[in-house]
C-alpha cells in the first residue's frame, strides 16, 4: 500500500478502535512505533492519543460526526508524517492495526477504507485518477 492510501486508512482506523475494546493494544503499537521512528515525540503521542479517544468518545454520544471526522484527519496527518520520516514503518502499522483490529469480535471491527478505481483509455485519450488530491501541470 502506498505511504498516502496507508496514512488515510490508518488514521481513520485509529480513531474508529479508540471506541472499541481493541484500544489499548491500538494505542501501545502506535506509540511504539513512534518510540522508534522519532523518540522525542514519543510520550507526546500517547497524550495526544488518549486525549483524542476522550474526544472521540464524546464525540459519539453527542452523535457530532463532524468532530470525529476532524479527529480523523489530524491522525492521517500525523501518520503521514511518520510514514514520510520512516517508510519502512509501513509494514509494522498495517499489522498493528490488523491485529487490533482482529482482536474484535467481528460485528465490532470498524471497516477499512479502500478505494477501487479502473480506467480505460483508448486512442489520445488520457486517464488521470487519484484517492485524494491531484495536481496535474501540462506544458
Amino acid at each position: 500500500m502506498d505511504p498516502e492510501t496507508l496514512a488515510q486508512t490508518a488514521g481513520t482506523t485509529v480513531v474508529a478502535l479508540m471506541a472499541t475494546d481493541a484500544w489499548q493494544r491500538t494505542r501501545d503499537g502506535v506509540v511504539a512505533l513512534w518510540r522508534r521512528v522519532r523518540p522525542v515525540q514519543a510520550d507526546e503521542i500517547d497524550t495526544a492519543l488518549e486525549e483524542t479517544r476522550e474526544e472521540i468518545l464524546a464525540s459519539r454520544r453527542e452523535g457530532d460526526s463532524a468532530g470525529a471526522e476532524d479527529l480523523e484527519r489530524d491522525w492521517r496527518r500525523r501518520l503521514r508524517r511518520l510514514l514520510a520520516a520512516d517508510p519502512s514503518v509501513a509494514r509494522e502499522l498495517e499489522e498493528v492495526l490488523a491485529e487490533a483490529r482482529a482482536s474484535l469480535p467481528e460485528v465490532d471491527q470498524p471497516s477499512v477504507p479502500s478505494v477501487r478505481m479502473h480506467a480505460q483509455a483508448s486512442g489520445n485519450a488520457r486517464v488521470y485518477q487519484a484517492g485524494r488530491d491531484q495536481h496535474i501541470v501540462e506544458r
